[in-house]
């Protein structure tokens, strides 16, 4: 049996999350037009005949000098650093940057196998401004910066599409060809290990994000303030006391929205999905507060960032 510990390594919006959730056939990871939506080590696992692979998507590797970003870069240089395979996803809608360049020299520091997932495939025939991009002149910057690689057998690369699950058969026959030999780490009806607070607070958070844009999706974090069972069964009631906790007024004024509307619709989405997860009735008290420069404080971040 096959078994091993996948870390995926990529810029923000590479699709990492799209992906994982794609592999693993459930909502694992929260998705969002935003960058750097992730800021935890999320785990999913996918386990067929061949065994088991767990994979852990890792935020978006972002250059910047912001608190929060360096923490968020430090995580995933960690979790690179440790890893048995990685999974690199690259956005074949932008021209290789930076952050590619940067991703692809720490990359090859190591001599752990790598297995790139080309993603969007299925987006290359829109019209400009991406038609001087192709799956050829990607493979080529990828074979270039990666020569530091050890062994060209330690690197596979396959074109896939996140979004419609395109080319994910052929990118984990890739996986199970790399992985060693292993015993199987979690039980076959497990998707992911996130504890349910966690998992709450993430539904939330996306929610919210998606109904926000600008600076607001980046300033806030989710609270979970109390949760607990009530009833016995079969009666059992989950009941949950949240807060949507902001850096600003007007930050918190944004996200109530006039006479409490966009805090309702937020509260309304979250509930649904939480209550997609568990198999009794939910209840969910949402509320917005500030806690001013939340963004700047050491403890508070590595204690969000060390959540899940």
């Amino acid at each position: 049996m096959k078994s091993s510990f996948v870390t995926l390594a990529g810029r923000p919006s590479s699709g990492k999350s799209t992906l994982i959730n794609q592999i693993c056939g459930h909502k694992v990871s929260i998705v969002s037009r935003t960058p750097q939506t992730t800021r935890n080590i999320i785990r999913g696992v996918y386990t067929e005949s061949r065994g088991q692979l767990v994979f852990q998507d890792t935020p978006g590797y972002h250059l910047s000098d912001k608190k929060l970003n360096v923490e968020l870069k430090q995580i995933t240089e960690t979790a690179v650093d440790d890893a048995e395979l990685i999974l690199y996803v690259v956005d074949c809608m932008r021209e290789p940057g930076e952050e590619e360049k940067k991703i692809l020299e720490y990359l090859s520091a190591g001599n752990t196998r790598i297995v790139v997932a080309l993603n969007k495939t299925d987006s290359l025939e829109l019209p400009e401004p991406n038609k001087s991009i192709t799956l050829e002149s990607l493979g080529n910057f990828l074979r270039k910066n990666l020569k530091k690689i050890h062994r060209e057998r330690d690197v596979a690369v396959v074109n896939v599409s996140a979004r419609t699950g395109e080319g994910v058969k052929e990118l984990l026959d890739a996986m199970f060809e790399f992985a060693p030999e292993g015993e199987q780490m979690y039980p076959d009806d497990i998707y992911t290990d996130q504890d349910v607070s966690f998992r709450i607070s993430e539904i939330i958070r996306e929610k919210a994000i998606n109904r926000t844009r600008e600076e607001v999706p980046h300033s806030m974090y989710v609270e979970i303030a109390d949760i607990e069972m009530n009833g016995t069964p079969p009666d059992e009631q989950l009941w949950v006391r949240a807060f949507l906790v902001v850096e600003s007024e007007s930050q918190k004024g944004i996200l109530i929205g006039s006479a409490g509307e966009k805090i309702r619709a937020i509260k309304a989405a979250a509930k649904r999905e939480i209550k997609g997860i568990f198999p009794y009735p939910v209840t969910l008290d949402l509320r917005v507060k500030v806690n001013k420069n939340w963004r700047k404080k050491g403890n508070l971040l590595k204690g969000l960032i060390n959540q899940g």
